[in-house]
């Protein structure tokens, strides 16, 4: 910084009257002021830029997502489409000639009916996928498109709602159980013929009963 002598400011100061100074001050306070208000413009237009570039961006990620749900939506529904079809697949696979099996294991039974529901009071209480009858023996078949332990587990509680509810009417008759599954791994074969029941394999184009272990007792009811 440049510094002058009392004599220079003296010099400098010449000629400067108040009116001077004071218009001087009002001229540069209105330059900063004008230089903030075009500050302030400069600020608010990049915000605004700013926001409507935000604003395209957020509206085109929610069209992605809303094409996205969608997209999702329409595949699980054809998922679901194709779960049923293969389900009644498998159904119609499994129920076609049961009596037929069973009679090989000395089981005749002279009626089939399938997808039964039995009610209680106009409620479901269970419902059989296929359910086989004489006059000594009721015999409930549940197919599943793949068989796991936890179908087994089900199927166990199943049967002994069926088993109150044929009670409930007087029904003595024995009520065993099979579980069939177009795809079976061999732990689950085990453990649901471990719980007393038989069950159905696909083997090639035809249904088998799988071959029991030593010793194997159908479960009663």
């Amino acid at each position: 910084m440049e510094i002058i002598t009392a004599e220079q400011a003296i010099e400098a100061a010449k000629g400067l009257t108040f009116e001077k100074v004071w218009a001087a001050l009002m001229e540069s306070r209105l330059n900063m002021e004008e230089s903030h208000r075009r500050m302030d413009e400069r600020f608010e237009k990049r915000m605004e830029e700013s926001n409507r570039r935000m604003d395209k961006r957020f509206e085109e990620t929610q069209k992605q997502i809303e094409e996205t749900q969608k997209q999702m939506k329409e595949t699980q529904k054809q998922m679901g489409k194709l779960g049923n079809s293969l389900g009644r697949f498998t159904e119609a696979m499994f129920s076609a000639k049961l009596c037929d099996k069973f009679n090989e294991l000395g089981y005749v039974f002279n009626t089939q009916a399938n997808h039964k529901k039995l009610y209680e009071n106009k409620v479901v209480l269970a419902e059989a996928d296929s359910i086989l009858e004489n006059g000594e023996c009721v015999m409930i078949v549940e197919i599943k498109t793949s068989l796991s332990v936890g179908d087994v587990d089900e199927f166990l509680e199943k049967m002994a709602i069926i088993r109150r509810y044929m009670d409930g009417r007087g029904d003595n008759r024995k009520l065993v159980g099979t579980v069939a599954g177009g795809i079976v791994p061999e732990n689950e074969l085990r453990y649901a013929q471990k719980k007393g029941f038989f069950v159905l394999v696909q083997n090639g184009d035809s249904v088998d009963i799988a071959a029991a272990p030593d010793g194997f007792k159908a479960r009663e009811w």
